[in-house]
């Protein structure tokens, strides 16, 4: 394995070791539905969300516990291979590293709990944004990246062909 492979997988470890730590904090320190008030913006709160992001498929009877774990393998396992072919560049592979690092931290919460545990509470008078951890910072970040460098590839210029 090269360098910067090990380089990239070791950014998902530390990704996936940082949101469980995290995670084992908030579980120590609060009770289920808990809401401590740390700004007039943001509070920790402890729930656990069956679902995916927003909820969604949350009330359904528990299929989806094995659907998402599913779906992070199959995505993971994509991601690697891109993260192979790209690991001499900077900004993919740093978005590869960041969405498998927070997607095995949340199929870890999957195994563990039956759900994914979620502590960051953003609001506004009544109206917040649902409640999220690390690992969906991390994906959501990683997300961007591709984004980004998706967008700062068509920018460039295709390279001139001899004749």
């Amino acid at each position: 394995m090269s360098g910067r492979l090990a380089g990239w997988l070791g950014l998902a470890t530390l990704v996936t070791v940082l949101d469980q730590i995290t995670k084992q904090w908030v579980m120590a320190s609060l009770s289920f539905g808990d809401q401590v008030a740390v700004t007039g913006f943001f509070d920790l709160v402890l729930v656990f969300n069956p679902g995916a992001a927003f909820s969604f498929l949350a009330d359904h009877s528990g299929w989806q516990r094995w659907f998402f774990v599913a779906l992070a393998v199959v995505i993971c396992s994509w991601l690697l291979v891109l993260l192979v072919r790209h690991q001499r560049e900077r900004l993919l592979p740093l978005a590869f590293a960041m969405i498998i690092g927070g997607a095995i931290g949340n199929v870890v919460d999957r195994f563990l709990y039956g759900a994914v545990v979620d502590f960051l509470y953003f609001h506004a008078g009544r109206y917040g944004w649902p409640a999220f951890n690390l690992a969906d910072s991390a994906i959501t970040l990683g997300v961007i990246l591709m984004i980004w460098a998706q967008f700062r590839e068509a920018r460039q210029p295709a390279p001139e062909t001899p004749s």
